[in-house]
C-alpha cells in the first residue's frame, strides 16, 4: 500500500487511493474556501456608504483629489493633516419615526468612511484647501515653489 500523496497545481492534497466518486473533506474544504464570497460578505457593512472612488490629478502648480460622495452636506466632512498624512473622513447618522394610529415605525443608521493618503514632499500644507460641489469634494494641494515643474528651457552653448 502506498502513502505518496499527489499535490496538484491548486495545491489541495488529494490521496491518490481515494475513490473518485465520494469528496474526501479535504476536497469538500478546498470548495468552502477557494470559490469567491458573495458581494453581500465582502462589501463595507455600513449602511448606505461605501468607500468613495478617487481620482487624483497632477498639473504644473497642484495635486488635486476628487472625491466622489453625493448625497453628503459639506458640513459632514472632517479633512484632517497629521504630518504628511491627509484624512478624508464623514460620520453620519439619520433616524426617522413614522407614527399612525395603529403603530410607531423607527429607523435609524449610521454610516461613515476614511481615506488617507500620504502627500508628497513637494506639497505647500500652508495652502490646502477643498471645497464640496454636486457631490464631489475637491481638495487642492499646492506645490511649493521649487516643487512646480518649470518650462522646458534652452541652455546655449559658449
Amino acid at each position: 500500500m502506498s502513502n505518496l500523496v499527489s499535490v496538484p497545481k491548486n495545491g489541495s492534497l488529494a490521496n491518490t487511493n481515494s475513490n473518485e466518486n465520494f469528496p474526501t473533506l479535504s476536497n469538500l474544504l478546498d470548495d468552502i474556501f477557494n470559490r469567491e464570497l458573495p458581494s453581500v460578505f465582502t462589501s463595507n457593512f455600513n449602511t448606505g456608504i461605501t468607500l468613495p472612488k478617487v481620482n487624483i490629478k497632477e498639473n504644473a502648480d497642484a495635486f488635486i483629489v476628487e472625491m466622489a460622495v453625493p448625497g453628503l452636506k459639506k458640513s459632514d466632512f472632517q479633512i484632517d493633516l497629521d504630518n504628511q498624512m491627509l484624512s478624508i473622513s464623514t460620520k453620519t447618522e439619520e433616524e426617522k419615526e413614522q407614527k399612525e394610529e395603529n403603530y410607531t415605525r423607527r429607523e435609524f443608521g449610521y454610516s461613515s468612511f476614511k481615506r488617507s493618503f500620504t502627500l508628497p514632499e513637494g506639497v505647500d500644507v500652508e495652502k490646502i484647501n477643498a471645497k464640496y460641489n454636486d457631490g464631489i469634494l475637491d481638495v487642492f494641494l499646492p506645490k511649493k515653489e521649487e516643487a512646480k515643474q518649470k518650462p522646458p528651457k534652452t541652455i546655449k552653448i559658449s
